[in-house]
C-alpha cells in the first residue's frame, strides 16, 4: 500500500521535509474532508489486502 499515493489521491498536500541517506521524511496538510477520504481509502486498501490474502490461503489449501 502506497500511503503517499493514497494521500495525494485524497487531496492532501505532500511536502518533502528532508532526506537523510536512504530515509525520506514527508509532512502532509489538507482539509478534514481530505483526511476523511484518506482514512476511507486506507480502510478500503486494507480490506482489499485481507481479501487477497484470504483468497491466496484458500487456493493454497485446495
Amino acid at each position: 500500500m502506497d500511503i503517499v499515493k493514497i494521500a495525494k489521491a485524497a487531496g492532501l498536500q505532500i511536502l518533502l521535509d528532508a532526506r537523510i541517506g536512504q530515509q525520506t521524511y514527508h509532512s502532509v496538510s489538507g482539509s478534514l474532508s481530505s483526511l476523511q477520504r484518506f482514512a476511507d481509502a486506507v480502510c478500503a486498501a486494507m480490506a482489499d489486502e485481507v481479501a487477497a490474502r484470504n483468497q491466496q490461503a484458500e487456493a493454497n489449501e485446495a
